[in-house]
């Protein structure tokens, strides 16, 4: 894993648009090392845009991000080959992502009776739960969560909460788009609505 002591993610006068909207603008943060920011905000204001543009993955309006560190992105789509078995498809990323051993991450996530149920089969939860053992093998000191409590029942959300926690204490970065509280102490609520333009 990287060294997380050389994390950092910050951004500084953020413009999003969206087709002849602009969504928010003005919005600056910065995290370090063990910090969890909860972005919140309406359906539609742009908290899916802002963790993708922290990913590198949208190109801002105006502004600039900078990070040190790999990323993980843990979105709607899991990443996960609906065909193979979910073993299989789990240690395809295993392979690309360089990770020794998921053995933890599935058994931590309950998954290890599932490897040979083919992932179109899963349901939500256990796509989630999937994805999320895939986040933890990609090794990132840099985790950006956008909705990873959806279709999560009571004890799989407590879960999620206690990984998060997990991350952070380790000196990683976590941000978190999510409609729903997360259990995690110690957490930044970034309310989006103060940047809608």
């Amino acid at each position: 894993m990287q060294a997380l002591g050389h994390t950092r993610l910050s951004a500084t006068d953020l413009a999003c648009r969206r087709g002849d909207r602009v969504l928010f603008r003005g919005l600056s943060l910065a995290l370090e090392p063990g910090e969890v920011l909860h972005v919140t905000g309406a359906n539609g204001i742009g908290k899916s845009s802002l963790l993708r543009i922290l990913a590198g993955l949208l190109t801002p309006f105006a502004g600039r991000v900078e990070r040190e560190g790999a990323i993980g992105l843990l979105d709607e789509r899991p990443a996960l080959d609906p065909e193979l078995p979910l073993g299989g498809s789990l240690r395809f990323w295993q392979r690309v992502d360089g990770c020794d051993d998921l053995s933890g991450p599935i058994a931590k996530l309950g998954l290890s009776d599932l490897l040979e149920i083919p992932v179109r089969y899963l349901s939500t939860g256990q796509r989630k739960r999937a994805a999320l053992a895939r986040l933890m093998g990609q090794q990132a000191p840099i985790w950006l969560l956008d909705e990873p409590l959806s279709g999560l029942d009571d004890h799989s959300q407590i879960l999620v909460g206690e990984l998060i926690a997990e991350h952070s204490a380790k000196g990683g970065i976590v941000a978190i788009a999510s409609h729903q509280p997360v259990g995690v102490e110690r957490l930044a609520v970034f309310a989006l609505a103060e940047y809608a333009a």
